[in-house]
């Protein structure tokens, strides 16, 4: 994954309060399948940061036809 991609979880994190479905943003890839994520509220405050494999995430990538999103599974693209 990028850094500055923006994704999604697919699995719960419980130890960071974290539920499967909220949306963060790359901000370091930390080994080979495990970034640093940053989650953040609607004002730009992070409320959490933690090392993720990439098999936990989606990538979001914006349509080009309006403002909906659409997920990319990296785990099919290294299948």
């Amino acid at each position: 994954m990028k850094t500055l991609e923006v994704v999604v979880l697919t699995n719960d994190v419980p130890e960071k309060i974290l539920r499967r479905g909220q949306v963060g943003t790359v901000v370091e890839n930390l080994a080979p399948g495990v970034v640093e994520v940053e989650f953040s509220d609607l004002d730009g405050n992070t409320y959490a940061m933690c090392a993720i494999s990439e098999s936990n995430l989606l990538v979001l990538v914006s349509h080009t036809r309006g403002d909906c999103w659409i997920g990319r599974s990296y785990i099919l693209l290294a299948a």
